[in-house]
């Protein structure tokens, strides 16, 4: 069973009051650590437990003063705890809970879009199992091709989202590490152990080393992977669309009753849904480019990337869990026409066998070259008149009769044949899981 998921989850991981508790939970761990190492008495840790807490209003009060997000923290904490807050952020830096608290939030938003995913992966493979067989031609350059089915489209958007899973799990590994390393990363003022402490009681490691900040290739990882899932979605949302237009209509979002397309044309029924995760697609790139401008920073660290964080991965996760979630109902409540499938491949009148064709007349001995000026003379024709048909035209080609008689071109043309090998796709794909 997928577990189900709520937009919910991802909205009060950046909210102030998860932030600030999780501040405050790395704060008391630290001093823990310090006790067991017996820097501090515990009874002084026991104070801190108990008095400790803050007021998310009140921390934005006084940073309107000190302009400085933790030391406002810290006062008001203080104001609550007393004298023994003193052992509170003792030889620590502002990074060291700054960044581990990061990459505690990515960290959860990361494992709330690993649940879409799985969720979306499930959507699709119930799609492709129940269209692996509805017969539709395949498009290159916007051009018919060969038939394919609805299946393998959603086979194709299956396996690349099992990719996408893959990529995140390794993203929030990648962020998944912490810091208690003081100013420069040196462990001037604090054990190491303290780190180890703190990183194992909140599910982190240890980021192996540091300067003041985790290092932000990591960063870079998480919110590249989150655009590249982005892409996927933008993938499927274009084909959604070319295959919703008109003249085309071989699927189409779900219209609600009641749903209105235009102001001025009662008549539309518009891919909304599929344009809206397009354009957001753009957005999860371009902070993707401003993650990829924040590895550089100058020697230790400067504060050039603090700003530019603080909307692009709060952004990026929410972005990316409102596609998945809009993606989810897309694929689950998609319309599918067959009948419009079957009537577009005839459409070219026969011109989908053309490499069929070309390759039974080499087959029967022809060269290459003869094979296939003969079969594109006959195409251009069919192309040329739209009341010919590409069979009628082979027949008639005086050449073909040399290599192929008119019930072996016949034969040739029947659209099931060519899709022979559709089950071994599957058996490899959707169902190997």
């Amino acid at each position: 069973m997928i577990e189900r998921y709520s937009r919910s989850e991802m909205g009060y991981i950046w909210q102030d009051e998860f932030k600030y508790s999780t501040w405050l939970k790395i704060e008391i761990l630290a001093c823990e650590a310090r006790a067991e190492l017996g820097e501090i008495p515990k009874e002084d840790v026991e104070v801190i437990k108990s008095k400790a807490k803050f007021d998310v209003a009140k921390i934005l009060e006084i940073e309107e003063t000190t302009q400085h997000d933790v030391i406002a923290f810290l006062t008001n904490v203080a104001e609550y705890v007393g004298p023994e807050s003193r052992h509170i952020h003792y030889g620590m830096t502002s990074s060291d809970i700054l960044d581990t608290t990061l990459s505690y939030q990515m960290k959860a938003a990361g494992d709330v879009l690993l649940k879409g995913l799985f969720q979306l992966k499930e959507s699709l493979k119930k799609r492709a199992i129940e269209h692996k067989d509805t017969i539709c031609i395949g498009r290159t350059h916007g051009i018919h091709a060969e038939p394919t089915t609805m299946g393998l489209k959603f086979a194709l958007w299956y396996e690349e989202t099992k990719r996408n899973i893959e990529r995140m799990e390794k993203a929030v590994q990648t962020i998944s590490v912490g810091q208690i390393s003081g100013a420069v990363g040196t462990f001037d003022h604090l054990s190491p152990k303290v780190e180890e402490f703190v990183c194992h009681k909140i599910g982190l490691k240890p980021a192996p080393i540091s300067t003041q900040v985790i290092q932000r290739d990591r960063h870079a990882e998480y919110l590249s992977t989150i655009a590249i899932i982005g892409a996927t979605l933008e993938k499927i949302a274009t084909e959604i669309r070319h295959l919703q237009k008109t003249e085309v209509l071989e699927a189409e979002e779900y219209f609600s009753k009641g749903q209105k397309g235009s102001s001025a044309m009662p008549h539309k029924r518009n891919p909304i849904i599929c344009e809206r995760i397009t354009g957001m697609a753009r957005l999860l790139r371009g902070n993707a480019v401003a993650a990829l401008e924040n590895v550089s920073l100058w020697h230790e660290r400067d504060i050039s990337h603090s700003s530019v964080e603080r909307v692009i991965i709060p952004d990026s996760t929410i972005i990316l869990d409102y596609m998945l979630s809009k993606s989810i109902s897309l694929i689950d409540n998609l319309l599918v026409y067959p009948e419009n499938m079957i009537e577009n491949l005839n459409k070219t009148r026969g011109l989908i066998f053309s490499q069929k064709v070309l390759l039974k007349i080499t087959e029967a001995g022809a060269t290459r070259e003869t094979a296939y000026k003969i079969v594109q003379n006959s195409a251009m024709n069919v192309w040329a008149d739209k009341s010919k048909n590409l069979l009628d035209e082979l027949i008639s080609h005086k050449e073909i009769l040399d290599y192929l008689n008119k019930d072996a071109l016949s034969e040739i043309f029947d659209s099931s044949k060519m899709l022979k090998n559709i089950d071994y796709i599957f058996n490899r794909t959707v169902l190997a899981d």
